[in-house]
């Protein structure tokens, strides 16, 4: 190997010569390096087999994680970008490998996530000649990347890693995969080591006169209300925010993305806006006359009927994506760039405001419709309340979706961006225990807990092994109502209880499961229970699963119906009054 500068006797480290001849394998691991990857989660194959052969002899710089599933993989890296907001890496071989990733990136596409996929495929002569695990994964993968690449020649190689790092993290992040042919991780080439220049945050779109506009439309209000989604969080705009509702004196809500943006413990702070919001924060967005979305992309779970949504407010909109600008809503005004650097424009220019009397009215909704639940017996809104409890709010909550995950949003308070994690955009049962696993290895000296649902857990379930080999003591808290809760929660409501395919009352003891795999599993079915259980796992050093049986049907409220205005939010005790008329 007369490219080496040194190998030391183990040949777990290498370093290279620039301008030297290197395979395309070992110009993927040299260009992870250049980009600070210190970790990949992935599942190896044939087509892939010369890149792990190279990682193999780089195992000290570059930490692999060998998930159950590929799919598990590419949670992983999301998990591990959304909880350190760096890029998240995953690797796959062809055919299968490479499809078992796809839900993986749509999720991250989806929620803005920076990810970046390899995959390896068949030789360049064998494509498009249906070879054995031959897939066109670029073509599949197409709709849900920021940008996709075939590298058929070793001379690009380098260069269009780079670019899909590059291109994964600026403006609005997003997943990029790049599939390389196997006999292209083969070919030899110069390769010479580029350090990667910082990512510049998008300036050039904001407008002097859009700032403008956006601080007169805010002094001239008299009730503003201020609305924060993810943007927020991925643009790291925390402190810039806090500045900016201080000045603005109003209220604040935030969408499932948004959680931990701004400090879910201010007095300011009135929940989550949308279909499963709090009352206060959908009847008082319904009465403002100025709504302030920072960072969010106006979904149609937070619109609720979107003719009827904030129909008193003028809606000034500030966004890195100028697609996101009148897609779903119309508004009055956008500033269009990177959200940190918005606020920072428009906290200089603006002066502190009074709106003490809106404060109040919405402080009057805070206090007469608090979020309740009844206090005895096991129920996900009191699983989340202990958890925080337990915790102190210092841990990162990653979810699975359903009931539990709009109960994880609701009772557990946010304090600091990056430590909620969830499907948003996509909703993708399964997503949880990977991304919890990515989490954690990214966060060694956080605890990491997974709220799952059982119907979620049953799709992921594998991950366990994968969290046990590598010994996380990552926690797993089942919530576990032997039913698909949030589609039963539907049936139950709008479809005249025909409980169709949402019965999962069989035999299956998630402990044994847990214990197969390596971990411990406790069965919990009180409050004390849980309470012992919980805290014997915070102290554990390996992964905890904790299987809490609650009843079938427990609901996520408030709600709104689906096509109706989020005005019209409804609980259960609104539902029996309006039966009983």
């Amino acid at each position: 190997m007369e490219s080496l500068k040194s190998q030391n006797m183990n040949g777990s480290k290498m370093e290279w010569r620039n301008n030297m001849q290197l395979t395309g394998a070992q110009i993927v691991i040299e260009c992870l390096k250049e980009q600070g990857v210190d970790t990949v989660f992935g599942y190896p194959g044939g087509a892939i087999l010369n890149v792990y052969d190279e990682l193999y002899k780089h195992q000290g710089e570059i930490r692999h994680v060998l998930t159950s599933h590929e799919q598990g993989a590419s949670h992983a890296a999301d998990g591990y970008a959304r909880s350190t907001g760096k890029v998240g890496v995953c690797f796959a071989t062809s055919g299968p490998g490479a499809t078992n990733l796809v839900t993986g990136i749509a999720t991250a596409y989806m929620d803005s996530v920076p990810v970046v996929a390899i995959t390896c495929n068949v030789t360049v002569p064998l494509l498009g000649k249906d070879s054995f695990q031959e897939i066109d994964i670029a073509g599949i993968t197409m709709p849900i990347t920021k940008h996709n690449f075939i590298v058929k020649d070793v001379t690009k190689l380098a260069d269009t890693i780079r670019r899909a790092f590059k291109i994964a993290q600026t403006g609005r992040p997003g997943p990029v995969l790049v599939d390389i042919p196997k006999d292209i991780t083969a070919a030899k080439t110069e390769y010479t080591s580029v350090k990667p220049k910082p990512i510049a945050r998008i300036t050039d779109t904001i407008s002097e006169e859009d700032v403008d506009i956006a601080v007169s439309m805010i002094k001239a209000a008299k009730k503003p209300y201020i609305f924060v989604g993810g943007g927020a969080v991925i643009s790291g705009a925390s402190e810039e925010l806090k500045k900016f509702v201080e000045k603005v004196n109003a209220p604040v809500c935030d969408t499932l993305m948004g959680k931990g943006a701004y400090d879910g413990t201010d007095d300011r702070y009135t929940g989550m806006l949308g279909m499963h919001g709090t009352k206060t924060s959908n009847l008082g967005v319904s009465e403002c006359d100025l709504l302030i979305a920072v960072g969010v992309r106006f979904s149609d779970r937070v619109l609720g009927n979107a003719k009827k949504f904030a129909s008193q407010a003028k809606i000034l909109q500030f966004d890195v994506d100028a697609a996101e600008i009148n897609k779903n809503i119309q508004v009055d005004a956008s500033v269009i760039g990177d959200l940190k650097e918005i606020l920072i424009r428009v906290n200089k220019k603006l002066e502190a405001q009074s709106h003490e009397e809106w404060i109040k009215e919405v402080m009057d909704l805070k206090e007469k419709y608090p979020l309740t639940y009844p206090k005895e017996g096991l129920s996900g809104p009191y699983l989340m309340e202990e958890i925080y409890r337990a915790t102190k709010g210092d841990a990162v909550i990653v979810t699975e979706v359903g009931q539990h995950q709009m109960w994880a949003a609701q009772y557990y308070k946010y304090k600091n961006p990056r430590t909620f994690l969830s499907s948003g955009g996509l909703g993708t049962m399964g997503y949880g225990l990977g991304a919890a696993i990515g989490a954690q290895i990214g966060n060694p000296d956080k605890q990491v807990i997974n709220i799952a649902g059982d119907g979620c857990f049953r799709m992921n379930m594998n991950e366990i092994a994968t969290a046990a080999r590598e010994k996380l003591p990552l926690i797993e808290v089942i919530v576990n109502n032997h039913v698909l809760g949030m589609v039963r929660q539907w049936q139950d409501l709008f479809y005249e209880k025909r409980y169709s395919a949402t019965v999962l009352d069989d035999g299956v003891d998630f402990v044994k499961l847990a214990e197969a795999m390596g971990a411990k599993g406790y069965r919990v079915t009180s409050q004390e229970e849980f309470k012992e259980a919980f805290k014997e796992a915070l102290e554990s050093k390996i992964p905890v699963l904790i299987d809490c049986i609650i009843n079938c049907d427990d609901k996520v409220w408030p709600m709104v119906a689906p096509g109706e205005a989020i005005s019209s939010s409804f609980t259960g005790e609104d539902l029996a009054k309006k039966q009983q008329s």
